[in-house]
């Protein structure tokens, strides 16, 4: 349960980075709103998952969910290039989480 509840929190982990990007300093209403409720939900789950989880993995976790899906976000709307280097820099991003998981 420990390994869904950090999954959910990294990903909310990239909900709140695009809120913060969107919030244009916290001047529009909606998109702050998201970042705050985001960002109290992915800490909140980071800590719960810790209480099982070692806490280098976890956070090293959380942090390559959130990193891979707000670059990946970026790319698909256009804020980023897309290239062959960025997608096997991400995906080896992906297979690092992954080990953390085989070998935890």
């Amino acid at each position: 349960m420990a390994w869904l509840v950090l999954i959910v929190s990294g990903v909310l982990e990239a909900v709140w980075a695009v809120s913060l990007d969107r919030s244009d300093g916290f001047t529009r209403p909606v998109p702050t709103a998201v970042f705050f409720v985001a960002l109290a939900g992915s800490m909140g789950g980071l800590a719960l998952a810790m209480r099982e989880l070692p806490l280098g993995t976890a956070y090293a976790v959380w942090v390559g969910i959130g990193a891979v899906l707000t670059v990946t976000w970026a790319m698909v709307t256009g804020a980023e290039p897309v290239s062959l280097v960025r997608l096997l820099l991400l995906a080896g991003i992906v297979g690092c989480v992954v080990g953390l998981k085989v070998v935890s």
